[in-house]
């Protein structure tokens, strides 16, 4: 015959296993990417820009980065810069312009809370998706659309 605080424990057990399962979901759910860590597109939204092809990148700023006009991004990014020059209010504001910490190390070398990030939307996903509009203290603009991989130093 089993004890009884040996059933109690066993059941504590398996409640605090299903607790900690369900917060790691919801962490994952929200998309908190702070850290740089990386988010899964939703294959079925393609995003394009408006004009249906990007020109080619002519030239690189000072930093080896390779610039994109403005113009040449998808709408939302547009938006976004709007947002960022009013300053809000912006469309996540737990993730939406919090500090971004340049982990991958693909941006130039700046002390910690430099650069800031900001979510572009992407049309058709429930989620914040993976493209971002990074803010540096000087004004300069990066784009990513590929959560950080890679990015491309705005030209307005």
């Amino acid at each position: 015959m089993p004890r009884p605080g040996r059933r109690t424990s066993q059941v504590l057990s398996t409640l605090v296993t299903l607790l900690l399962l369900a917060g790691l979901w919801w962490l994952q759910s929200q998309g908190d990417d702070e850290d740089g860590g990386t988010a899964r597109e939703d294959s079925s939204a393609v995003a394009t820009p408006t004009d249906g092809a990007r020109s080619p990148t002519s030239s690189v700023d000072e930093h080896g980065l390779p610039y994109v006009d403005l113009a040449d991004l998808p709408r939302e990014a547009a938006e976004t810069v709007d947002l960022i020059d009013a300053g809000g209010p912006f469309p996540y504001p737990r993730n939406d312009d919090q500090s971004f910490g340049n982990f991958e190390g693909l941006l130039p070398d700046r002390p910690r809370g430099y650069y800031r990030e900001y979510t572009v939307e992407t049309p058709g996903l429930s989620h914040r998706g993976a493209r971002r509009i990074v803010a540096g203290d000087g004004g300069e603009l990066y784009w990513t659309e590929d959560h950080y991989q890679s990015f491309e130093r705005i030209r307005r």
